[in-house]
């Protein structure tokens, strides 16, 4: 139980930090010095620019048979992840509104595990874990861009094939690999830039979370019984039913760690842009990304201290 402990503490004080950051966009929000307007300039800049320099950095490494065969372990339990999450959305969510239902089934399978995850891990495991956790993120980025968006244009014709192959997270996505396979690594005029972005994923994400949150009212809270079964399928039931597939097929260590933190995160943000896009509820993509956010303060600190207590 000591043990226990020691990891609750570890990670909630990791997690506390991270709440201190969302507090100042909360605070941001509220004295308007942050608007709609400019988060969705720093939202773009985060998904186009920061994020993929995130992926390319954390490849920037030589090439170790040990690595790859943990990030091959990463990719594949990202994968079960998603399929998990599916299959849940799909039995447990049933809401007659097709604009709801596809906003609910969307931010039950897509988690916000570049935003969230990344800068815990990178507190938690340091540079390994953001390694690996971008082997999640590399997953997470072709499913939304693929089956994601998909499934939010359908109906309307309006699936872009070409953003699905050639959006930066993909293109970054390979790219680090390519670079991690051949021990490229960037000349200094390239890779600084490239690690400068990449240091504003911890806190610049923390600060839209925190406004996202601002948007709440006690009304949002009134009304949350229909938001449940997204919510426990996104924070709870999934990523612990992962964590008790993987757990006897060997997982261990940084890995597991690295995968549950990820598949543990509250939902997407991409969620409220795509549900503009294509006609869904957007309104209710804000909501459940701002309150799957709040709660995973508490969520996600149990679970990953208890997946960090037995991994060893």
């Amino acid at each position: 139980m000591t043990a226990f402990i020691q990891s609750f503490l570890i990670v909630g004080s990791q997690v506390a930090i991270l709440f201190i950051l969302i507090a100042l966009g909360f605070f941001g929000a509220k004295k308007k010095m942050l608007n709609d307007e400019g988060i969705k300039s720093i939202n773009n800049i985060m998904l186009y620019f920061v994020t993929p320099c995130v992926v390319i950095h954390a490849f920037q490494r030589d090439f170790d048979p040990l690595l790859l065969k943990n990030l091959i372990m990463c990719i594949i339990a990202a994968i079960l992840s998603h399929a998990i999450c599916f299959v849940l959305a799909m039995l447990l969510i049933k809401n007659k509104d097709e604009g709801k239902r596809k906003v609910y089934r969307f931010t039950s399978i897509f988690s916000n595990c570049g935003f969230m995850a990344l800068p815990l891990l990178e507190a938690l495991l340091g540079s390994e874990g953001v390694f690996y956790g971008a082997g999640y993120l590399a997953v997470f980025n072709i499913l939304v861009w693929s089956f994601g968006q998909y499934s939010m244009a359908k109906g309307q014709g309006d699936f872009d094939v070409k953003k699905a192959i050639l959006n930066p997270g993909v293109l970054a996505s390979i790219i680090g690999v390519i670079f991690f396979f051949t021990s490229f690594k960037l000349p200094m005029l390239i890779g600084s830039p490239i690690a400068y972005l990449a240091a504003l994923n911890t806190p610049v994400p923390m600060l839209i979370i925190g406004y996202t949150i601002s948007k709440l009212d006690v009304e949002s809270f009134i009304h949350i019984k229909e938001d449940l079964p997204t919510l426990l399928v996104r924070l709870v039931i999934a990523p612990l039913l992962l964590l008790a597939i993987l757990y006897p097929f060997g997982y261990r260590g940084s890995v597991l760690v690295s995968i549950i933190v990820s598949a543990s995160t509250p939902s997407a943000a991409i969620s409220a842009m795509f549900a503009i896009k294509y006609n869904a509820d957007d309104k209710l993509a804000s909501k459940i990304v701002a309150i799957s956010s709040l709660f995973s303060i508490i969520t996600m600190t149990i679970i990953v201290a208890f997946t960090k207590f037995i991994a060893g």
